[in-house]
């Protein structure tokens, strides 16, 4: 390789542990139990009991996407690469309609520098979901490698190309382990100085000025209106609960209308379900909203069973438009996912709708 393409390191977001997969089957506390104690012995980097329980399970429960998928970390964690492509590859082939095996098997080829297929897997993975964030994430990071590897190439049939080594440059400080960007969560952000209501100015009424001494007249003088007193301004505190109160309203009725969406789905009331979403919803991928409608319709309609339940919502408002985060349990005959979700919405009229889904 050309000095100027040094080796750009990468660290794609591999799913380590199975709790962000959330491929559960419906199977009863006693399996969450063994995915539990599996995924506890992972953590503690008890790699060989891991795989040991795993292997048990699996015995007896050979097909089960959880187990397998936990073993494929362990293998992962453990060294065994090739072991590990070929447990993920064999879930692509048997689930491709989960989303997760596809991204770790592109972090494996990535590893060993296998970057063409690291790019297809990841590819399938958001043809498969093209709401998944990490994915995507991932993807961004194998073309820059592919694009230092390209440059690097042209470095070596052109030494004299004075455009490549700025390009490489780039790439580099994009992926240099500065301060800023060392760890993905920052210390935490200082939480902005709350707002000071101003106390209301104490009302000061004037001492009536002292009537003139009357003038001695056959007529008695004209009775003087006392002074008008002004009103005291409002507490802040009364402010505060009557400004505030018309939020709470706004976050009501997102929520509303994000449980009912929801509803929709679940009940496959597929003329609900698509009204949730507003003419200018972002479509995944390059669907025209007319193939995105059928394809969800298919989809919904094709499946005897559904069941979606929110917890953890989380809705904050801005003006027309909300964002509701929440964590998503979807079932639908043999399959459970579970994902965090978030909703873009805005106000149209007295409705809430739709405008952005993802997931991760």
């Amino acid at each position: 390789m050309h000095p100027g393409a040094a080796a750009l390191p990468i660290s794609l977001r591999t799913l380590a542990i199975c709790a962000a997969l959330g491929l559960s089957m419906a199977a009863g506390a006693a399996r969450a139990d063994e995915y539990t104690d599996v995924n506890q012995l992972i953590r503690t980097g008890k790699l060989a009991d891991a795989q040991l329980k795993a292997d048990r399970y699996l015995a007896s429960n050979p097909r089960d996407p959880q187990m397998r998928f936990l073993k494929g970390v362990i293998q992962t964690e453990s060294g065994k690469p090739n072991d590990a492509i070929a447990t993920f590859t064999a879930l692509t082939q048997e689930y491709p309609e989960l989303p997760e095996p596809y991204n770790n098997l592109a972090v494996l080829y990535a590893g060993q520098k296998q970057y063409d297929k690291a790019r297809i897997a990841l590819e399938m993975a958001i043809r498969t979901n093209p709401s998944y964030a990490t994915a995507h994430e991932n993807m961004g990071d194998v073309y820059a490698k592919l694009a230092s590897q390209a440059y690097g190439r042209a470095l070596q049939l052109d030494a004299n190309n004075a455009n490549v080594p700025p390009k490489l440059a780039l790439i580099r400080e994009l992926f240099a382990p500065a301060p800023a960007r060392a760890t993905k969560v920052a210390a935490a952000t200082p939480a902005a100085p709350a707002a000071t209501v101003p106390s209301a100015p104490a009302v000061t009424v004037p001492a009536a000025k002292p009537a003139p001494a009357p003038t001695p007249t056959p007529a008695a003088p004209a009775p003087t209106a006392p002074a008008p007193v002004p009103e005291p301004s409002p507490a802040p505190e009364a402010a505060k609960t009557e400004a505030a109160a018309p939020a709470t309203a706004q976050r009501e009725e997102v929520e509303a209308a994000v449980r009912a969406w929801a509803n929709a789905w679940q009940s496959r009331d597929m003329k609900d379900y698509l009204a949730a979403y507003g003419k200018d919803f972002r479509t995944p991928g390059k669907l025209t909203r007319a193939a995105w409608e059928a394809e969800r319709k298919a989809r919904i309609m094709g499946k005897s069973r559904i069941k979606v339940a929110i917890s953890n919502l989380n809705v904050t408002v801005q003006g027309n438009k909300a964002t509701a985060r929440f964590r998503q349990d979807y079932s639908a005959d043999t399959l459970n996912v579970t994902s965090r979700k978030t909703l873009e919405l805005v106000k149209s009229g007295d409705k809430w709708l739709i405008v952005q889904e993802s997931t991760g």
